[in-house]
């Protein structure tokens, strides 16, 4: 099993939600983050005064998937969240070593 971890723009993350599930997949989680990258933030101006905002909000999708699913999901959220901009963000892939359901019980693949 592996654990997919993708930070990308807000805009673009219904895009990326219905090209998961329309791929299979059941379940996910999302978490609104913080951060830069090569980008390094952008400045903003408010009331005629200019800003430097360091860290650009995201929103960071986190799915598991079987070993056998891990292509196609890495391509179904590059290819919904592809900008071709600065800032599209990225994908962290990491294998997981087991899940449990704690409804059940269950453990490894069944559990997802």
């Amino acid at each position: 099993m592996k654990k997919i971890e993708a930070v990308v723009r807000h805009h673009k993350l219904d895009d990326v939600k219905e090209a998961l599930v329309g791929i299979g997949l059941q379940g996910m989680t999302i978490t609104e983050v913080r951060g830069f990258g090569r980008q390094r933030g952008h400045t903003e101006t408010y009331r005629g005064a200019e800003y430097r905002v360091d860290f650009v909000p995201k929103v960071k999708l986190e799915v598991v998937v079987a070993d056998d699913a891990v292509a196609k999901a890495v391509s179904a959220i590059v290819d919904a969240a592809k900008t071709g901009q600065v800032g599209d963000g990225k994908i962290f892939v990491s294998e997981l070593a087991d899940v449990v359901r704690v409804r059940t019980g269950e453990t490894g693949a069944a559990a997802i």
